[in-house]
């Protein structure tokens, strides 16, 4: 409840100095109250009690209204309060106080004028809430040390958990790097979990001097870094691609200064893997049971994957048969997929299938991306068959065949020459809900405009505009060839129209056809227009473009024009777009070329 500014009387005895006019603010705290904490009588206790006016360098805080307020925050007064749960951190009565140090902090900052009741009212539980509702690292970092320094506040160690995590978020790892100090040297010894936070934050910024430096400090003979910590470092390194230094992290540092488990050997096999240094990740792999951590089914999984993203995997295979003839690893369905996978993307479909036979008589029941595996691998292989049979064993499985099911065998019935097949699949994956990508249009899209259906492709290009799929080029270009080959060049040039309209940029190739278009038509005038926007876009025309140009200026009598295409090109080995310049036709030019 607001209070109105009485007109006091005259005090005789101790008159106010008379200061300059100025503009006062008033500061009005009220409704600070919890719901949970208040009587349901329909009577609110309103703050009155904090009512004070500020100046600048003048700033009255009543004494007898912080204890008038301390006094009813804590129980007293003449109303009877009744009892209630206490919160996690600090007591109803207490969430009180928390506002109302909230707002003299943001609207009054400085303290100077409550210092003395804040130090003797204001606990680290209380400090640790005011700065989680503060909300604001910065202005926490600010509470913090005002608190510290002037209050004599001994925090908690969840404020500082608090701030130096708020800190690092924001990107600012000096200032969390101050308060890990002053953790410090207040007696609070960080736990592991700190230490990872902060080497973890360095890390990721690319400041691992930083952080190593922050590892000698903390380290000692009485704490040791856990695994945990490094772990984590590495796996930073790793996903930055700074793989040769999480290797020398490892031998430099935690070989010495901590106890390396599975996981440390896991991450440093993935980064190995991740850059091809198939070898050095054996090594490792080979290491690991000198550390008292064999190798477990993730190293064995993340190896076979590293060799078969290599095109090695024969070595993966042969990997898969050591470790069947060891006692403790069981290989799972990761990893017989990626065997499986990766002899199919290579059309090795024969070792495929023995795999595949393998898994089954092992009892491993094989996954949809299995199944997807061999069902794209035989139909690229033309044998739609197996292809079939393999969905059928999917569906008796229990599986469910989506988006890449589907693709995979209206590709194969296209590749096949069954493209009524694939497209009854089309029909089959609609009626099944199963949403098609950009891939399932082009693949039909294709198949149509081979099989010169080019009106059904055009169709299927405004199903795809009527979609969520993102629109790309390639999808666009051969409709666009198809009308251009078949003399219908204004039809072509409407989709590509269309295909503008929907923000779906022109490529090299989409130019090249429009420009060719046009000029077996005798539409030189159309071409050079083209061409010219080709480069106006920054779209940076090929040899082939360039020269198909040229040739067919040259066959309709334009040397001049050709010539200036052939000598912007030349300047340019790369045809970059920045050398080529706009070719400007000659007025009134006749193209002798029936249309």
């Amino acid at each position: 409840m607001k209070t109105n500014d009485s007109n006091p009387k005259s005090n005789s005895k101790s008159p106010q100095p008379i200061r300059k006019s100025e503009p006062s603010q008033r500061i009005f705290i009220e409704n600070i109250y919890e719901k949970e904490a208040e009587p349901n009588d329909g009577v609110a206790v309103r703050m009155t009690i904090l009512f004070f006016a500020r100046r600048p360098f003048w700033v009255r805080f009543s004494k007898i209204a912080a204890a008038n307020f301390h006094n009813l925050a804590h129980g007293g007064g003449s109303r009877t309060r009744p009892s209630f749960p206490e919160r996690e951190v600090i007591s109803n009565s207490e969430a009180w106080f928390v506002k109302v140090v909230c707002t003299l902090f943001l609207r009054s900052h400085p303290l100077d004028c409550c210092f003395g009741y804040l130090s003797k009212n204001l606990s680290s539980s209380i400090a640790f809430e005011v700065i989680k509702r503060l909300n604001n690292p910065k202005l926490g970092l600010k509470f913090f040390e005002l608190t510290r320094v002037n209050l004599n506040v001994n925090h908690n160690f969840s404020t500082y958990n608090l701030l130096m995590r708020s800190l690092c978020q924001l990107g600012l790892h000096d200032s969390a790097k101050l308060v890990f100090d002053w953790m410090r040297s207040d007696g609070h010894s960080p736990d592991n979990s700190i230490i990872e936070l902060m080497v973890s934050s360095y890390a990721r910024v690319g400041n691992l001097h930083i952080a190593e430096k922050l590892l000698d400090e903390v380290q000692s003979d009485e704490f040791r870094v856990s695994s945990f910590v490094y772990n984590s470092l590495l796996s930073v390194l790793v996903k930055r691609n700074q793989v040769d230094e999480a290797v020398g992290l490892f031998k430099k540092r935690m070989v010495l200064h901590s106890d390396p488990d599975i996981w440390t050997f896991n991450i440093l096999i993935r980064g190995l893997c991740g850059i091809g240094k198939l070898d050095s990740a054996f090594e490792f792999m080979n290491e690991m049971g000198n550390f008292g951590c064999p190798p477990d089914i993730v190293t064995v999984n993340t190896m076979i994957n590293g060799l078969c993203r290599a095109n090695e995997v024969d070595r993966g295979c042969a990997l898969l048969k050591e470790i069947q003839s060891r006692s403790g690893i069981s290989p799972n369905v990761v990893t017989f997929t990626s065997i499986i996978s990766s002899y199919c993307k290579l059309g090795r479909m024969e070792e495929a299938s023995f795999v595949f036979s393998e898994m089954i008589s092992s009892g491993i029941k094989p996954n949809d991306f299995t199944f997807n595996a061999l069902i794209d691998g035989f139909g690229k292989a033309g044998k739609m068959d197996s292809a079939v049979s393999l969905y059928d064993k999917m569906l008796a499985h229990g599986y469910h065949p989506d988006v890449v099911t589907f693709t995979a065998l209206i590709d194969g019935y296209c590749r096949d020459g069954q493209l009524n097949q694939g497209l009854k699949l089309w029909h089959e994956m609609n009626a099944r809900n199963v949403s098609p990508n950009g891939y399932t249009f082009s693949v039909l899209i294709h198949a149509l405009c081979k099989d010169n259906r080019l009106r059904e492709a055009h169709d299927f290009l405004r199903q795809l505009n009527q979609s969520n799929v993102v629109a790309k080029s390639f999808m666009y270009n051969p409709v666009i060839d198809g009308f251009c080959k078949a003399g219908n060049i204004d039809e072509a040039s409407l989709i590509a129209a269309e295909m503008e309209k929907k923000r779906c940029k022109p490529d090299k190739m989409t130019f090249t056809i429009l420009i060719l278009g046009n000029c077996m038509k005798g539409r030189m005038s159309k071409a050079i227009g083209i061409f010219n926007k080709m480069l106006a876009i920054g779209c940076a025309p090929d040899k082939i473009t360039v020269d198909s140009l040229i040739s067919c200026l040259m066959k309709a009598g334009m040397a001049e024009e050709a010539n200036i295409i052939r000598k912007t090109a030349a300047e340019d080995l790369n045809l970059g777009s920045s050398s080529l310049r706009r070719v400007n036709l000659r007025p009134n030019a006749e193209i002798p070329v029936a249309a």
